[in-house]
C-alpha cells in the first residue's frame, strides 16, 4: 500500500546554519558562483513581488533589489528571526515561517520565485514544485537550484567501483537522511509536469574541492565558475534552472498585506484575529509573532 504519511521535514530550528556553514567556513566561492548564476537568471527588469522559498537567514535575499515585495519564507523560525534582524520591519519584507508541502499563499500572489539549496531536502519534490506553480502568475519567473547526482566526482567514483548508486539513472539518491541529489533529466521532467517551461539551465560550482579553494583566491574560482556556466555542461555539483510558469492561472498581484494569505491545510481565506490569523472554514489559527507569520502548525 502506499505510505499516506506526510513527508519528513528538515528542520534548522535553532541550528547555527549561517555561523557554522557559510560565515568564514571557505564558502566564499560557492556563494560568489551562485550570485552570478541568479543575476543571469533573474528578470533584467524584475516585477511585482519574489517569493524566496527557504530564504533562511537571507543569505542572497539582497540580490532581489529589482522586486518592490520579497517574501522570506523557511521552516526555521530562528533563521527567519535572524533575516529580519538583518533586513528589518517594513513593507518590503515579509517573514514567514512555513513548509514547502503547504505554502500558506492565494493562487496566483507572485510574479518571481526562487528556490537555492532547498529542494535536495526535500522527499517529495514533485509536490513541491506543484505549490510552487500554484502561487505564480502565469508568465511568473522561477529559478530552481538542485543538487546534481551526475556530477563528475560521483561519474568517477562510479568508474573506479567506489560508489554504489549510479549517477545516470534518472531517480534521486538519498545519500544522508533528507539530502537528495538529482539527475538533471528527472528535475526536467517533474517541472515540466508542475506547469513550468525551462528557458536556461546553467552548471554551477565546478571547483568545489577543498585544495583548489586554499589555494586560489575565491574571486578567481567564481571568474572561472562564471565562464563555465555559459557551457550548459550540466555536470557541477549544482544546476541552475530558469523557468517561467505556463498555462492558466489566476492573478492576484494586486492583493497586499494580509490579503495574500491562504490557510495552508484548506487553502481556504483567514481573517485576522489579535495576533492570529483565523481560518474561516475550519478555525485553524495560526500566530503572527516578532514580525513573522508562523504556518508550521496551528496553535491550540
Amino acid at each position: 500500500m502506499p505510505d499516506s504519511r506526510p513527508p519528513k521535514i528538515c528542520d534548522y530550528e535553532g541550528s547555527t546554519y549561517r555561523t557554522d556553514f557559510w560565515e568564514g567556513r571557505g564558502r566564499n566561492y560557492e556563494d560568489r558562483a551562485e550570485r552570478i548564476a541568479l543575476r543571469r537568471l533573474l528578470p533584467p527588469a524584475g516585477g511585482w513581488r519574489l517569493l524566496e522559498i527557504g530564504a533562511g537567514f537571507g543569505r542572497v535575499t539582497n540580490e532581489y533589489d529589482a522586486y518592490t515585495q520579497v517574501v522570506l519564507l523557511d521552516y526555521s523560525f530562528s533563521q527567519l528571526q535572524y533575516a529580519r534582524e538583518h533586513f528589518g520591519d517594513s513593507e518590503r519584507y515579509v517573514y514567514v515561517a512555513a513548509d514547502a508541502y503547504h505554502l500558506p499563499f492565494k493562487p496566483g500572489t507572485f510574479d518571481g520565485a526562487t528556490m537555492i539549496r532547498v529542494i535536495h531536502h526535500m522527499a517529495d519534490a514533485p509536490a513541491v514544485l506543484q505549490q510552487v506553480r500554484s502561487c505564480l502568475v502565469t508568465g511568473g519567473s522561477f529559478i530552481l537550484e538542485h543538487a546534481n547526482k551526475r556530477n563528475l566526482k560521483a561519474m568517477l567514483r562510479y568508474a573506479l567501483g567506489r560508489q554504489q548508486w549510479s549517477p545516470y539513472s534518472h531517480e534521486p539518491v538519498e545519500f544522508v537522511e533528507l539530502n537528495f541529489d538529482f539527475h538533471p533529466q528527472y528535475i526536467v521532467d517533474c517541472l515540466t509536469h508542475a506547469g513550468f517551461a525551462i528557458s536556461q539551465r546553467l552548471p554551477v560550482s565546478f571547483f568545489r574541492l577543498g585544495l583548489l579553494k586554499r589555494t586560489v583566491p575565491p574571486s578567481a574560482l567564481a571568474k572561472l565558475d562564471g565562464l563555465l556556466q555559459s557551457t550548459g555542461l550540466l555536470y557541477a555539483p549544482s544546476v541552475f534552472a530558469g523557468c517561467q510558469a505556463v498555462g492558466q492561472s489566476e492573478n492576484n498581484l494586486t492583493l497586499a498585506g494580509e490579503e495574500i494569505f491562504a490557510c495552508p491545510q484548506t487553502g481556504g481565506p483567514l481573517t485576522r484575529e489579535g495576533d492570529t490569523l483565523v481560518s474561516t472554514q475550519t478555525g485553524a489559527r495560526y500566530t503572527v509573532r516578532d514580525g513573522i507569520y508562523d504556518f508550521k502548525a496551528p496553535i491550540d
